[in-house]
């Protein structure tokens, strides 16, 4: 057992935050199985302020104001930077850019023990949202299938999750300030896809003009139909692609329970009552309000999620693994390896037919500007596997693997099941040569971890690794 002070900083378009946390990260396994390192415990100590992100004329995080803004806060908790062992940053929205995590990454590096630095894009975003609300934990707890809907100011990020695991995400450009109100409740902005479809369906919503709560709910009816489709309802809606935001699923699974989160998630569950129609001045409050009327709860049970708008990373807890050298298979100098994203698919999802675009789709997600970085894929492995189950295995990956292998990136593969050895000579055998990989087996890594991988020691017989799981409020 081990006991982590660990900082959880959250960076989006609009506004920022900070969360001291302290961590209990134990082994939850039996003496008889892998070692199943969890956060257990979790007691945050210090909430900061929220304030407005500090952005610069390029679009760009200013670093020197973040740096400022946590030395203040350390400052106010009367905690000291060396105190700090580990933490997560989670840079989201219009601040996503690569230029962004290496600045804040390098302004905060005298700031904290070792930072997991993620960027998210959509449909990263839609797997966070979803874990800070309690829907993937809700998803683990009671083995069931979950869709979370994160509605914020201008997007909808839908996650799906199957026993804590991610299956797939989307996101619908449709959120509480895509229209918004003055005082007198006129009309200032209407977002240009709404306006089509105002325009297309004779709804009565003009600029300058007093909002009609009789109109509203027609455009309601047209954004909740996508919602609705989204989880398997009804007939496609023709607005559906105009309102995607980029992909739609690809690896769709019926939900059992349906939860909600973001800003506009209070008004859907009905706890800011006291709260005024256009107290935000927008139709978020509305917005929420209408939800419920939906066939989304006529169909589905609803989970009231942990959190809704304050759902936040609240830091990293990490623990230390040696990965014994006669369960792993190496090739090339590409130690040591920092901060690494893993993707872990069930079981079901590495047994079945289309397990290349499966693999293919969870890549995606985790490219930023569509750039794409180095990532680790985790899998339950074959248990005392056959010569050609080994081969048949290693072509599957491969080839779900090409994006990697375009971009001459380094393969790293995670395992349960002890195979890593043979999996390993047979991608020595198809892969270019000299092409740089490691498979290693016997470590538990969960959906959303980040490992660091070390250089071999003990001549070259063991890989220490380190495994970094995000805490969430």
């Amino acid at each position: 057992m081990a006991n982590l002070l660990s900082v959880g900083i959250d960076i989006g378009t609009s506004t920022s935050q900070m969360v001291l946390s302290r961590l209990k990260v134990e082994n939850t396994s039996s003496s008889f199985t892998i070692p199943t390192i969890e956060i257990t415990d979790k007691e945050v100590i210090y909430k900061s302020d929220i304030i407005f992100t500090p952005i610069n004329r390029d679009n760009l995080i200013d670093s020197k104001s973040i740096q400022d803004f946590v030395s203040e806060q350390y400052r106010k908790a009367d905690v000291k930077p060396d105190e700090i062992e580990t933490g997560a940053i989670i840079i989201t929205g219009e601040t996503v850019r690569k230029e962004n995590s290496r600045a804040v990454a390098d302004a905060l590096s005298g700031l904290a023990g070792d930072f997991v630095v993620a960027t998210a894009g959509p449909e990263l975003e839609s797997v966070i949202a979803g874990k800070g609300s309690g829907s993937y934990s809700y998803s683990k707890n009671h083995h069931t299938s979950t869709i979370n809907y994160d509605i914020g100011g201008g997007t909808t990020n839908l996650v799906i999750f199957q026993d804590g695991v991610t299956v797939d995400t989307t996101c619908f450009d449709i959120g509480g300030r895509l229209i918004r109100v003055d005082n007198s409740q006129n009309v200032t902005y209407i977002s240009p896809k709404y306006q089509d479809i105002i325009r297309q369906e004779n709804i009565s919503i003009h600029m300058g003009e007093p909002l009609n709560n009789t109109e509203l709910n027609k455009l309601f009816d047209i954004l909740i139909e996508v919602l609705e489709n989204a989880a398997g309802i009804g007939e496609k809606s023709k607005y559906y692609n105009m309102l995607l935001t980029n992909n739609d699923f690809s690896n769709y699974i019926t939900p059992e329970v349906i939860s909600f989160s973001g800003g506009v998630a209070d008004a859907v569950y009905g706890n800011n009552k006291s709260v005024q129609e256009f107290e935000y001045g927008d139709i978020g409050v509305l917005f929420g309000r209408y939800i419920p009327k939906s066939k989304l709860f006529e169909t589905y049970d609803v989970y009231e999620t942990e959190e809704t708008i304050r759902a936040t990373v609240v830091g990293a807890g990490s623990h230390t693994t040696d990965v014994s050298g006669s369960t792993i298979l190496y090739h090339g100098d590409i130690f040591p390896m920092k901060n690494v994203p893993v993707i872990r698919f069930s079981r079901e999802e590495q047994n079945a037919k289309d397990l290349v675009s499966i693999m293919k789709n969870k890549y995606e997600w985790f490219k930023v500007e569509e750039e794409k970085q180095v990532v680790a894929f985790a899998f339950e492995g074959i248990k005392n596997p056959s010569f050609n189950e080994v081969q048949e295995f290693s072509e599957t990956l491969l080839s779900g693997l090409q994006d990697l292998i375009t971009e001459n990136f380094p393969i790293i593969i995670i395992l349960r099941e002890d195979m890593a050895k043979a999996l390993g000579h047979s991608f020595k055998a198809k892969l270019p040569k000299d092409y740089e990989f490691i498979c290693m087996d016997s470590v538990a890594v969960n959906d959303g971890d980040y490992i660091d991988i070390g250089k071999p020691i003990s001549g070259g017989r063991a890989i220490p690794i380190v495994i970094k799981t995000l805490a969430f409020s």
